[in-house]
């Protein structure tokens, strides 16, 4: 029994091990939680063979018949093509014009149920949709459309779909080799909420169809009851028939009973310490009462699941998001600086693989919300107070989200920035002009000695962003005053700031990058003249032009580690 249960748990840490080496964190905030009138979306696109860009489509119009090529965005392998509809929306990132944001978290889910014939793969599924939706629902109605006409070719997902009103979370699933379509549940996050994703399917049970706040997909073509304000659910027809017929739950099952997660993505310690922990870091980071779950995060109490959605103590800005977004679990049994993995110097990121074997026992590192191996993310906005060119925001950064810079682009923006482009560079190629590779260059140099250059990365961060942040809130009412006037000019206007924050973040970066190589080589501290931590200071030279050497060593903790590892090897005779 014992090598079984052995056998199990490995087994369980190898899936999740290559599984989540591609993972991702999001979180939704709803207009009613935020501090500003936004509703609010943060997403991490995790991978180590993903690289970080931002992706662009150009609104455009297309010929009768034309076509368009379906290529599978994990892999690169080409699905087929589909027809092109006669008007496609611009896209920005994970943003359209109209301000609707898909973001996406992969959590697998029963493997029988993949259709490796099917053409619609998850990347296709989130980009296709913000080409042709206006709202939410309106892509809610698309994921339905494009899963059901072409078939779902990945593994299941939960989705974040948001635009300037609200914001809806929806876990989905294939339906079996051959079988086009998808078994899904989408939930409306209530105003005043926020919810979070991460790997790990998130609803359980759902409202049956009652044709004002729940409909099936039967009815999603019925526009009056799709936009009724008060609709809070909307689910494939047969979720339920389907999970039946595959035998996954009893026949009798009455709709109250049915547990969306529980049939297509059971819980267990890997999903729930791998994946469930970050979106409890999150929720812990903003709600008092979230401690009373930490049995659960920590996959000692699997049946201790807990909400959807939960209220925060105090309403969110976009600062607040964006720390989400950093969190390692500083607080909480979790925290990867105070365990020996992290080093001498409190290391935030640990090394794959995330588990590994000791003397026939398996171990594992914890996989926090930051990660090396972070593509890029978004804070994005949508406020329904602005037209949709100025509403919308995209804060968008590259690599590590605890160490990079979020940069503002607006909705109105009409061409990728030179430093985010697609085509600059590539995750085998690097470029002097990449964004991505510039903050790779960065925090690279970070995790060598990460509590020594934390303080001053985290200052030039701060110092950008909040900049961005002030700058954000008068161009807001600039560009809302030329809008009125003249759209277009305020559209270049938009168009110009966007990119000139991309610029400034580029030469503050590049800055930063030379000066932690002077300054922190070969372990050495070059002395700063005066206290002031931050990096545009003079390095101290005397008259000689010699600079004032430190030599700080490792933590006592991290010495007597090497004493108790070596005995007295290394003792002075």
């Amino acid at each position: 029994m014992k090598n079984l249960l052995q056998s199990i748990f490995l087994l369980v840490f190898v899936l999740f091990s290559v599984e989540f080496s591609s993972a991702c964190t999001n979180f939704i905030i709803t207009k009613g939680a935020s501090n500003n009138n936004s509703v609010m979306v943060s997403y991490a696109c995790d991978s180590h063979d993903i690289y970080g860009e931002l992706y662009f489509w150009p609104a455009a119009d297309h010929p009768i018949n034309s076509s368009v090529l379906i290529v599978d965005w994990m892999s690169g392998k080409f699905l087929g093509t589909i027809p092109q509809v006669s008007h496609t929306y611009r896209v920005i990132g994970n943003m359209n014009e109209h301000q609707v944001v898909v973001t996406e978290s992969t959590w697998g889910g029963r493997e029988e149920l993949v259709d490796s014939t099917g053409l619609i793969d998850i990347g296709s599924l989130i980009y296709l949709t913000l080409q042709r939706a206006k709202d939410a629902r309106e892509a809610i109605k698309t994921f339905h459309f494009l899963t059901s006409e072409y078939g779902y070719y990945s593994t299941g997902e939960t989705f974040t779909i948001a635009d300037k009103n609200e914001a809806w979370i929806l876990d989905l699933i294939g339906k079996d080799h051959g079988k086009k379509g998808a078994v899904w549940v989408a939930r409306k996050v209530p105003d005043g909420y926020i919810s979070g994703h991460a790997n790990h399917a998130r609803i359980t049970n759902f409202p049956k169809q009652d044709k004002k706040i729940s409909i099936s997909s039967d009815l999603i073509n019925n526009n009056e009851l799709l936009y009724k304000p008060e609709l809070e659910c909307i689910y494939a027809f047969d979720v339920i028939d389907f999970a039946i017929e595959k035998g996954y739950v009893a026949q009798n099952l009455k709709h109250n009973d049915f547990n969306f997660a529980e049939t297509y993505d059971p819980i267990n310690f890997g999903a729930a310490r791998f994946c469930e922990a970050r979106v409890f870091a999150g929720f812990n980071r903003v709600n008092s009462e979230m401690g009373k779950y930490l049995d659960y995060a920590l996959g000692e109490n699997l049946k201790n699941r807990f909400p959807l959605w939960i209220k925060p103590d105090k309403n969110l800005g976009v600062r607040d998001v964006m720390e989400l977004m950093r969190d390692y679990y500083q607080g909480t049994p979790m925290d990867m600086t105070q365990d020996i993995g992290a080093g001498s110097f409190n290391s935030t990121v640990r090394w794959r693989p995330i588990s590994w074997e000791v003397n026939g026992e398996h171990y594992f590192h914890e996989r926090a919300i930051s990660t090396q191996q972070t593509a890029f993310s978004i804070v994005s906005q949508c406020r329904s107070d602005l037209p949709n060119e100025i509403g919308g925001i995209l804060w968008f950064g590259v690599d590590d989200t605890y160490l990079t810079v979020y940069t503002p682009l607006y909705a109105a923006l009409q061409e990728s920035p030179e430093i985010f482009r697609v085509g600059n560079g590539d995750i085998l190629t690097y470029s002097e002009t990449s964004a991505f590779w510039l903050f790779n260059r960065v925090s690279n140099c970070a995790y060598n000695q990460m509590s020594r250059v934390i303080p001053v990365i985290r200052e030039t961060q701060n110092e950008l962003e909040n900049g961005f942040i002030s700058l954000v809130e008068k161009m807001d009412i600039e560009a809302f005053e030329m809008y009125k006037s003249n759209p277009q000019e305020a559209i270049k206007m938009l168009t110009t700031f966007s990119l000139n924050c991309s610029e400034k973040t580029w030469k503050t970066w590049k800055t930063l990058d030379n000066y932690l190589l002077v300054h922190y080589s070969d372990g050495n501290i070059k002395k700063k003249q005066g206290n002031h931590d931050n990096f545009v200071r003079e390095l101290f030279k005397n008259e000689f032009d010699i600079p004032a050497i430190q030599q700080p060593g490792y933590s006592k903790k991290y010495y007597e580690s090497i004493v108790k590892d070596t005995g007295d090897k290394l003792k002075m005779k």
